[in-house]
């Protein structure tokens, strides 16, 4: 999935000579925690967060503190045909809640976690009606295909299927289900010699 299909294309940005107070205000209206920093001709030039202004706001009434000085000037970005991966490694290893995506450097959109954690959801199929088998798997050449064929030969209609990151052993694999009774699923994995850690309808 790419970035494209998930960022909140044409952001509300601001410019470097607006004040502190401009921006806390243009973000408290606009309920937005990032804001881009632009040029005229829409080149990103930075990118402030709430936090960041809130902290700043007392020191730039007693001081000469502007809002250049308190915007990140070289912020992690992404480009729109990045696949949606990228953007929530970065957003992870870095501990941020948002970044801008740029392309030939001007400011195309913008991507937060809340966008991430939605795509996530909706793959996972989490808000829809469904089921699930927790299933342990050993790490060996056609035991997945097996466990797999019993979901299938049982009723079970795959949505998708996601598991722990453990490489060697066993593996936990959640199986989501489009709505059925797991029972009889459950016990075919189990007298196909599979070990089933939950199974929810």
């Amino acid at each position: 999935m790419k970035i494209s299909s998930l960022m909140i294309p044409d952001p509300i940005t601001i410019t470097e000579d607006a004040s502190i107070t401009e921006a806390i205000e243009l973000m408290k209206v606009n309920s937005i925690r990032h804001l881009p920093v632009v040029s005229a001709r829409n080149i990103l030039r930075g990118f402030v967060t709430l936090a960041d202004l809130k902290q700043g706001l007392i020191p730039s009434m007693v001081g000469n503190l502007s809002l250049s000085d308190l915007m990140i000037h070289e912020p992690i970005t992404v480009g729109p045909d990045d696949d949606i991966e990228i953007a929530a490694q970065l957003i992870y290893k870095h501990k941020i809640g948002g970044m801008p995506v740029v392309k030939n450097r001007k400011l195309v959109g913008i991507i937060t976690e809340s966008d991430i954690l939605r795509a996530f959801i909706d793959m996972m199929g989490i808000l829809t009606a469904s089921s699930r088998i927790d299933v342990a798997i050993e790490n060996k050449p056609g035991v997945f295909k097996k466990a797999m064929q019993i979901i299938n030969d049982n009723g079970g209609d795959i949505i998708n299927v996601g598991r722990t990151a453990h490489q060697t052993g066993k593996r936990i694999y959640y199986v989501r289900l489009a709505a059925c009774k797991t029972s009889i699923i459950k016990k075919a994995l189990e007298d196909g010699g599979f070990e089933v850690m939950a199974a929810m309808d």
